[in-house]
């Protein structure tokens, strides 16, 4: 039973990870409008955040976090990402965030150290 608690405890949750993000989404980007100016602070506010709160669960991973923050206009944006890794403990997930103005799109790959 301690083998599968600990396990658990050191597994890369994508549920919990997606809940990391989406809380530093809110408090960064909250109520405001799209500001190309802001773009490039809010991006690295957003990733800055979300490692800080990943690292303060002292879990055995390395972290790769990005952040894509687009205006919306009607332009279409398309991205993809591959891995190669040991599928049984690395892991990543992906979360939109979006308001009447901009998409913010962050993905977080957790790599067992």
């Amino acid at each position: 039973m301690d083998d599968l608690q600990s396990s658990e405890e050191a597994a890369f949750v994508p549920d919990e990870v997606v809940n990391i993000i989406k809380d530093a989404a809110d408090q960064i980007l909250g109520p405001h409008n799209y500001h190309h100016s802001r773009v490039a602070p809010w991006c690295s506010k957003i990733v800055e955040e979300v490692l800080k709160r990943l690292a303060d669960q002292h879990k055995p991973f390395k972290y790769v976090v990005t952040t894509i923050i687009m205006q919306k206009n009607g332009a279409g944006l398309h991205t993809a990402s591959s891995c190669y890794w040991d599928n049984s403990t690395d892991n990543s997930c992906s979360y939109k965030w979006s308001n009447s103005t901009m998409f913010c799109i962050t993905t977080v790959f957790g790599l067992a150290i």
